[in-house]
């Protein structure tokens, strides 16, 4: 019994020194309402505040409308890395995608977000509505 709990506490303590961890400044990206074919790329910022070279090794995304791009080196603890995600806003409509990193973190798994709304523009009704208030 002894032995087991001998280690049983080595695991417990390897694990805790070579945890690897990030912190995101922001773990959901709310694109608010933006127009159809804006611009639709955004960056979650974070920081490794592990204690090892935080490695992302493959990052996916719910569908083929939203595009994240992960940090090609490693990030260094106390650094901070960036990693970019582009949705495409030809699609009208509400969004909401996960985006899903698969690291050497404590977490091996890590789930961030983004979610807006892609609007057609100004209407033609409006845009006689606004001319005729002038």
């Amino acid at each position: 019994m002894k032995t087991f709990a001998t280690l049983l506490m080595i695991l417990f303590i390897s694990i805790s020194t070579n945890a690897q961890e990030f912190k995101f400044e922001k773990e959901t990206i709310n694109y608010g309402t933006i127009s159809k074919n804006a611009n639709g790329e955004k960056v979650f910022v974070f920081t490794n505040i592990g204690n090892e070279p935080l490695i992302n090794k493959n990052i996916q995304s719910t569908c083929g409308c939203t595009v994240p791009k992960k940090p090609e080196k490693p990030i260094m603890p106390g650094e901070k890395g960036e990693i970019k995600v582009s949705y495409d806003t030809k699609r009208v409509g509400g969004f909401s995608k996960s985006i899903t990193i698969f690291s050497n973190a404590k977490n091996a798994r890590k789930v961030i977000r983004i979610k807006g709304i892609v609007s057609e523009g100004v209407s033609l009704e409006k845009e006689k509505s606004m001319l005729s208030d002038s």
